[in-house]
């Protein structure tokens, strides 16, 4: 398959593969979030790519399978030898049009499609076996062990995402190198125009036009290589490439191939007529013309525009895709500076060279900076300093999953998480107070809601927090949480006092107890649950141990290197928007000194009216503010 993972070489219209068969399938997303139209422009894509392949019993075979919640085989790879047959099948698709069951699908196509009862030729003759995969959305099920399975049987795998697809997913299906199987289209208007280039990478590289091949008659070219072959009436020299009149003809021998012979020998493109912008090819006393790599002939069968490599959507540069001959670069905006993986991009660094002030965090910018503050606070009106939850009092419990399957480092992306939480609350013994769990086969309580009094303190706690490593008892460290870690003995406020109580747990794989009871108990006792999955976690227990309403909830990351970014997007309601109008919840300490300070001001006044004492006005003042200060030192 070596041919198969070519630079992307010249779209020929009307020229088919002649560079040996392949056994293509095309594995087709047919989910609910497919819009028919969207649909439709698939259904050209196939027929384009079929169009441009040479079909047939001993050429290239193809077969279609369709998926959403279920993989369903429009015709295998030994139904059709015909491309009209293959592109009436194609048009009469009804699209399943529910959820999107990716790994299903790759499974099929790695246990039925590439059989050879479903017309897959024998491993051992070598014939090529590509899988393509179009999707437009986030896979429901587990993509990554299924896709290597197949990768490992011999499938070659494209994964071509649509829109809303997720790079993570199609980077975990795609054979290796992934720059040159992974492709994201920015929309399906696109998807015709990358599957012109993509045809190429199913023909392969022609040797006979990319090499200085030194055959004097004819070049063939075979995957991978190419041999030299001569006229009628020569042969083949010792030298593989040139060729000799073949001494055991005479020339009315040769005289007797007539027309047939004459119309090989000449050569059409010698004339310097045919107008041809690269190369022209003789064949038969005719030519083609044929594009230098790099570029596609255009409707005129002549002249060739360079392939533009920037269309497809998976060149990730930051700022500019620039496209070249053979490939693109990466440019960056006036002010910026290319970096070091030659995608993203960085302004000149004044926060390095310069005394900014920023509280927080300095942002460089193209000439400038701005200061930014942590998720959940809010940069003040000087422009450096952040404000903090100051009126989120709540009372958090984090429950952690430290199970075998975790690994001792990404276990330590899991506390850089935790600590991100912990940066935008406004942690104090009367403000927001922070517990923290961790479990596996058992559950260890790291530290109760009532031992640290500050975000450093906790933070500084976190991180010597040690790896339990085991199990997944997501059921057991719930119970915990319910029965010990929202207690008033390890510091929960009592529930009189209304500071809300929160749980969230995080999990990276599906528990090995039941835990529908504990979350169910858990949030009828006024806890709010938030879930957060990454890698093998389930999204039906993620949903099961998430309040309502549950999208709000819960979060999902693909892998751990992603997940800290989780925090950007998880809606912790825990610090009450101010300045709408809603109805403050007090402390009762608060009330309790409100009608301590009113009842001893009526009994100070009933005091002076019984005596009929007359007090100067000043001194009544004077009284009052004392009894204002008491009340304020008591809060």
């Amino acid at each position: 398959q070596e041919g198969l993972t070519s630079s992307l070489l010249s779209f020929l219209p009307g020229a088919k593969c002649k560079t040996g068969p392949l056994d293509l399938v095309f594995v087709i997303d047919s989910s609910r979030s497919v819009r028919p139209f969207e649909f439709e422009t698939m259904r050209r894509f196939m027929i384009d790519i079929i169009h441009n392949l040479d079909i047939g019993l001993n050429a290239t075979r193809v077969g279609v399978i369709q998926y959403s919640s279920q993989v369903q085989n429009v015709f295998s790879l030994k139904t059709y030898f015909k491309r009209a047959e293959m592109e009436k099948a194609i048009n009469n698709i009804v699209p399943l049009a529910q959820g999107t069951m990716t790994g299903l699908a790759i499974q099929y196509t790695m246990n039925v499609a590439f059989t050879t009862q479903e017309g897959a030729r024998p491993l051992h003759k070598r014939i090529p076996r590509v899988a393509l995969i179009v999707t437009d959305g986030r896979p429901q099920d587990r993509v990554t062990d299924v896709a290597a399975q197949a990768r490992e049987t011999g499938i070659e795998i494209y994964a071509v995402g649509v829109q809303r697809a997720d790079m993570n997913s199609l980077r975990a299906m795609a054979s290796r190198p992934l720059e040159e199987h992974v492709f994201l289209v920015e929309s399906f208007d696109l998807i015709q125009q990358f599957g012109k280039q993509f045809q190429d990478k199913l023909c392969g590289v022609d040797m006979c036009t990319e090499l200085d091949h030194g055959c004097q008659h004819t070049c063939v070219s075979v995957p991978g290589s190419f041999y030299c072959e001569c006229n009628p009436g020569y042969k083949l020299n010792a030298d593989r490439k040139t060729c000799s009149l073949n001494g055991d003809k005479d020339v009315c021998q040769l005289c007797i191939q007539g027309a047939s012979f004459l119309s090989a020998a000449i050569d059409a493109c010698a004339d310097g007529k045919h107008g041809c912008e690269h190369q022209c090819i003789s064949s038969e006393g005719s030519y083609t013309c044929r594009c230098r790599t790099g570029y596609f002939l255009n409707q005129d069968e002549k002249t060739c525009t360079m392939i533009n490599y920037c269309n497809f959507g998976n060149h990730s540069c930051q700022h500019e895709c620039v496209s070249v001959l053979n490939g693109y670069y990466c440019r960056c905006n006036d002010g910026y500076t290319l970096q070091a993986d030659g995608k993203t991009c960085h302004a000149s660094d004044l926060c390095n060279g310069i005394d900014h002030g920023c509280e927080f965090k300095c942002v460089s910018t193209a000439g400038s900076y701005h200061c930014v503050c942590p998720d959940g606070q809010q940069l003040m009106a000087d422009g450096k300093t952040c404000n903090k939850c100051k009126s989120g009092h709540i009372d958090l419990v984090l429950v952690i999953d430290g199970s075998k399957s975790v690994r001792p480092q990404n276990f330590e992306v899991v506390k850089q998480f935790v600590n991100q939480i912990v940066d935008f609350l406004h942690v104090s013994p009367h403000g927001t107070r922070v517990g923290l769990v961790q479990y596996s086969s058992r559950v260890r309580t790291e530290f109760p809601l009532n031992q640290y009094k500050t975000a450093e303190d906790i933070k500084k706690a976190v991180q010597r927090v040690e790896y339990m490593e085991k199990g997944t008892m997501t059921g057991l460290a719930l119970k915990h949480m319910l029965e010990h870690s929202f207690s008033e003995s390890e510091g929960a406020r009592p529930l009189s006092q209304n500071v809300p109580r929160i749980g969230l747990v995080f999990t990276d794989g599906r528990s090995q107890d039941d835990i529908s009871d504990w979350a169910r108990k858990a949030k009828e006792s006024g806890i709010v649950m938030f879930a957060v999955g990454v890698g093998k976690a389930v999204e039906e227990e993620l949903r099961a141990i998430a309040s309502e309403p549950v999208e709000q909830h819960f979060s999902y990351s693909a892998d751990f290197s992603t997940m800290t970014h989780i925090v950007d997007n998880l809606k912790l309601n825990i610090c009450p928007e101010e300045g709408k109008g809603e109805t403050e919840i007090r402390s009762p300490c608060e009330c309790e000194a409100l009608v301590e300070f009113q009842s001893n001001t009526l009994a100070i006044l009933e005091n002076l009216t019984e005596k009929h004492i007359l007090l100067p006005l000043a001194q009544m003042t004077a009284r009052l503010e004392d009894l204002e200060n008491q009340f304020a030192n008591k809060k």
